[in-house]
């Protein structure tokens, strides 16, 4: 064989070794990240139910250690968390040995310290489960019930960025007054046989009490982050307003998202992606009030954003509030981890996923069948609007591979 026809058989073969390298193999790496998110599906299908039960896997170790050790930059709790329904126990039997007022913020909450010294945050009942919130999609009063849904559709979502919650009833009179500040039991007072509170935060009122049955209150509590992990708040960059007749730039400008991928921390790293995937979140669960989220400190882009205070979800079944998809519809990108798990979700099965995975709770029901039929609902319409973005840009630009090791050691 002449040398020119070796040079151009060796060319060749080199093409063909390119090829199956770039494309086959890079395919089959996809296909088995697929497969990979198929079997996380699965298990947490067989992990949905979390009965509530004081066992520990780790004897030596209070509920508080081992909550504590499961963060980590990119999630709260892992995948496999054996002693959830441990720790979740503890949080609503363990004895409350300090209520004070609720941190900064606009809506009711009582911050409660646990037997062992671990800080809970207390949001009370104020709505039945079959109250419909009317006007605009963040009004009425924080619903607790939304919080614990919210906790386990995070967990059935798998990403595994809100702090967990779970419901309680405490005895107003023989639990809280007992070892309440003068600050918050300044508050409390009697409406009828109710025992009441008021609390103190932006929207707090004496002519608005949050009411106990008689002394007993049904609410939700959230496990406090541990303060290794200091949290920093940003401005999400698809706030609204609340301004009537003021409009936000995202609501006008069609370019908006060209813009924020120029702007730290979205020109690099996971943040932009997790606005997304929070944005799918946040529909599903009718949330139209993120107007600032949370992040780990200084972390410069790179840790998760957490879901956090959720309460304004789960307000009116009826009420599709598209404009939560924004960041969606306007970036059309989206993590293959999240549109595989919204794939997996479809036909039923995410209803009676969150269905399951809340029937343990204390304050079981959590949410009304119209709230859960809502939920499959705007699934569709969430793979509806990925389907126009891949329609116009393709599956390759709109579905985005990022994976991230998740380390807890």
């Amino acid at each position: 064989m002449k040398l020119k026809q070796r040079v151009v058989l060796l060319a060749i073969l080199l093409v063909i070794f390119i090829f199956t390298k770039v494309f086959l193999l890079d395919n089959l790496d996809t296909s088995a990240a697929n497969r990979e998110d198929q079997r996380a599906f699965q298990r947490m299908l067989g992990s949905l139910q979390v009965e509530l039960e004081p066992r520990l896997e780790h004897t030596l170790q209070s509920p508080w250690e081992i909550a504590a050790q499961w963060v980590v930059p990119r999630e709260v709790y892992p995948e496999d968390t054996p002693e959830l329904g441990a720790v979740m126990h503890a949080m609503t039997t363990k004895k409350i040995i300090k209520a004070d007022v609720g941190y900064k913020g606009t809506q009711l909450k009582a911050l409660l310290i646990l037997e062992g010294g671990q800080k809970v945050v207390f949001k009370p009942k104020r709505y039945a489960r079959d109250y419909i919130v009317e006007g605009e999609p963040y009004a009425g009063y924080d619903r607790h019930n939304a919080e614990v849904a919210a906790f386990h559709l995070d967990r059935i979502l798998g990403f595994r960025r809100a702090p967990l919650v779970v419901g309680r009833f405490v005895n107003l009179r023989t639990e809280i007054k007992p070892v309440a500040t003068e600050q918050l039991l300044g508050t409390f007072m009697t409406v009828g046989n109710n025992t009441c509170f008021y609390g103190k935060c932006y929207y707090c009122r004496e002519t608005e009490p949050a009411c106990a049955d008689g002394d007993v209150m049904e609410g939700s509590v959230t496990l406090w982050l541990p303060d290794v992990w200091p949290l920093q708040k940003h401005r999400h960059p698809w706030g609204r307003t609340y301004r009537e007749g003021k409009l936000a730039r995202w609501e006008y400008d069609e370019s908006y998202c060209e813009a924020v991928k120029k702007t730290s921390p979205y020109d690099a790293g996971p943040r932009l992606l997790d606005i997304i995937d929070t944005a799918v979140f946040d529909f599903l669960i009718g949330n139209a009030d993120r107007h600032h989220y949370e992040s780990f400190q200084d972390d410069e882009g790179a840790s998760m954003l957490i879901l956090l205070d959720n309460a304004k979800s789960f307000g009116n079944p009826a009420l599709d509030e598209r404009s939560i998809l924004a960041p969606l519809y306007q970036c059309c990108i989206i993590r293959v981890s999240t549109w595989n798990r919204l794939n997996y979700l479809k036909n039923g099965v995410l209803r009676s996923a969150l269905k399951t995975a809340m029937a343990h709770d204390p304050i079981s029901p959590v949410l009304s069948d119209p709230h859960l039929d809502a939920l499959d609902q705007r699934l569709l319409s969430i793979l509806a609007t990925v389907k126009q973005c891949t329609d116009q840009f393709g599956p390759d630009v709109v579905l985005v591979e990022d994976r991230m090791t998740l380390s807890h050691l």
